[in-house]
């Protein structure tokens, strides 16, 4: 099914029978296998406001993420969040819809400085698993009031409800940019060396490791950016020789490509994603057995590639942070569960909340659990 608008995927779901399962632009195939009929948001495409001096934009949830971006940076402004795109990682055709961005709760390296995409998502439309349409916040910033619906649907995965319009606040993009790259790192003193970088006067944008060296990521006016990386030079340069990379173009293609995880996509495996402390990743990266490793966050986010059917929970053993399994076959997400078990009282709420909001239990059934 693909609805054209939101009385139409409202009628569907009122319709169903039995489970659905909801995809946008099917870029995040991620979670358990769903068995039901396809639901698709595809149909519900379209910028319905947008209004560059008031930073607001507005958009219907199928609406490809290309399109918003390219209409953003029309006017010099963009997502706060870099939304990163996982097709390529993941082996998934299509192309990302806003809708599934939010729903995945993606957020790329910039989140360091601007924060999740639930940071940035002012408002919310969508239809519950009752079939009813409900709206939560507004379409400008002094307009969110209000239960907090908005920060609840991102990162629900289309298991509370199915979303149908979306609302962002923008900025603007910076007229410069820059990398400061630290080359030759080992896990513990990359993460020192982010540590140390982003707890710096100097705003950085973006820290990673990409397994081997750490980068950088400088961004504002021209004059403040050359400033502010060769105070980054100098503040690193107890950790060995510091380059720095300019040039807008060049910045912003290496930073895409650490955004979307590509260096870990190219080469068959199983791919996990690890929200941890930044300070102990390079203990639990030290018992991953991985075959390739990308720190994200300043540490706080870990990208790994590993043998196929490997339960890299049960190697790594207990940790102050969840694990997710993004890649891998069918098989091996039906026996592992791609999302980190919930402790029980966590659990009860999820289940409370998933009751309230899909009675019948049939939006995603099964997807996160």
């Amino acid at each position: 099914m693909r609805p054209a608008d939101e009385s139409a995927l409202a009628g569907a779901i009122r319709a169903a029978t039995g489970p659905l399962h909801i995809r946008g632009g099917g870029t995040r195939p991620v979670g358990r296998p769903v068995a039901g009929e396809v639901l698709e948001t595809g149909g519900l495409t379209g910028i319905t406001l947008y209004e560059p001096g008031s930073l607001t934009l507005v958009a219907r949830a199928g609406t490809p993420l290309a399109e918003i971006e390219a209409t953003l940076a029309a006017d010099g402004q963009r997502l706060p969040f870099e939304p990163p795109d996982w097709g390529g990682l993941l082996g998934a055709k299509g192309a990302s819809t806003i809708g599934g961005v939010v729903a995945a709760n993606a957020s790329g390296p910039r989140r360091i400085m601007a924060g999740a995409c639930r940071d940035s998502l002012i408002g919310v439309r969508f239809v519950d698993g009752t079939g009813s349409v409900v709206k939560n916040g507004g379409r400008v910033m002094k307009n969110v009031t209000g239960y907090d619906l908005v920060k609840l649907l991102a990162g629900s995965w289309g298991t509370l409800g199915v979303l149908t319009e979306v609302s962002f606040k923008v900025l603007p993009i910076p007229e410069s940019a820059a990398t400061v790259i630290l080359r030759g790192q080992a896990a513990g003193a990359a993460v020192q060396a982010m540590a140390a970088a982003t707890g710096s006067p100097f705003e950085v944008s973006g820290a990673v490791w990409d397994g081997d060296d750490v980068l950088l990521r400088i961004e504002g006016f021209k004059d403040s950016v050359a400033y502010r990386a060769g105070r980054l030079t100098g503040l690193l340069a107890p950790f060995g020789g510091v380059e720095v990379e300019e040039g807008r173009a060049t910045v912003d293609a290496r930073w895409a490509a650490l955004r979307d995880v590509t260096a870990l996509g190219a080469t068959p495996g199983d791919v996990w994603r690890l929200s941890v402390k930044p300070s102990d990743a390079p203990g639990i990266i030290a018992h991953m057995g991985a075959e390739a490793v990308q720190l994200d966050w300043a540490g706080g986010l870990i990208w790994a590639r590993v043998p196929p059917g490997t339960d890299l929970r049960d190697r790594i053993g207990a940790f102050a942070g969840h694990a997710t399994l993004m890649r891998a076959s069918p098989e091996v997400r039906a026996r592992i569960a791609p999302f980190q078990p919930e402790p029980a009282p966590l659990a009860a709420i999820a289940a409370g909340l998933r009751a309230k909001f899909d009675p019948r239990g049939i939006l995603n059934p099964g997807l996160m659990g």
